[in-house]
């Protein structure tokens, strides 16, 4: 396999700090150490075939060839006795714990994000977000555990992107399950807003994003100040 353009820069953990990649999360965890991911935060596609009220969609929403390997290497990388939370379309949660439990996580709790807001209406108003907390081998339990739900916080807007979170409960896990300068991994980076979350606690990021247009923002999100 070729490596990747970053397989050099990623031979010293330390150089891993507050890097935003362009790639297919894939490949660039391929070329990652073992155990050099404090924690992983992500929100990847939940295979809904999603697309926004203004014609955004998300790339790989429309199948799921991508999940078990995506998580294999989140486990690989991530180093053990250490946490992993995972956002999860609700209706498709058998094939993504499937996954996780094939590749060695073990789910060992569930968070409930309750919004001021319907993001949409079918059979019931769509007023929530799911996340699993995965666990790889057998971590000390938090000093101050969070609740396991919480508020969502201020609506983004969705300005951008189309499932765009906001950082105020991201902030909240990545303090809950890290300490300070700890490298946090998110795979399906999308406008960065864990990346925010983590620098906002003191912690460092290594984001990937793969959509070209989702990666320009995330990166003048994060460093348009650099």
């Amino acid at each position: 396999m070729k490596p990747h353009p970053i397989q050099n820069a990623c031979g010293d953990v330390g150089k891993l700090a507050n890097r935003l990649i362009h790639g297919d999360c894939i490949e660039v965890m391929q070329s990652l150490p073992t155990g050099s991911m404090d924690f992983i935060l992500t929100d990847p596609p939940y295979l809904v075939k999603y697309q926004s009220r203004d014609g955004r969609s998300i790339m790989n929403d429309d199948n799921d060839r991508w999940l078990l390997p995506a998580f294999e290497e989140m486990h690989r990388v991530l180093k053990d006795n250490s946490f992993c939370i995972s956002f999860y379309g609700w209706h498709k949660v058998d094939r993504f714990m499937d996954a996780w439990k094939r590749v060695g996580f073990r789910p060992v709790g569930h968070f409930t994000f309750i919004k001021h807001y319907a993001s949409s209406q079918s059979f019931t108003q769509f007023a929530h977000e799911n996340a699993y907390l995965l666990i790889k081998g057998n971590p000390d339990r938090p000093q101050k555990a969070p609740r396991d739900v919480m508020p969502w916080g201020k609506y983004t807007g969705n300005k951008l992107h189309p499932t765009q979170k906001p950082v105020e409960p991201l902030g909240a896990l990545i303090e809950a399950y890290t300490v300070p300068g700890a490298l946090v991994l998110d795979p399906f980076s999308g406008s960065a807003s864990t990346a925010v979350a983590a620098r906002s606690k003191g912690r460092a990021f290594f984001a990937i994003e793969k959509d070209p247009a989702y990666y320009g923002i995330a990166k003048k999100r994060l460093f348009a100040d650099a």
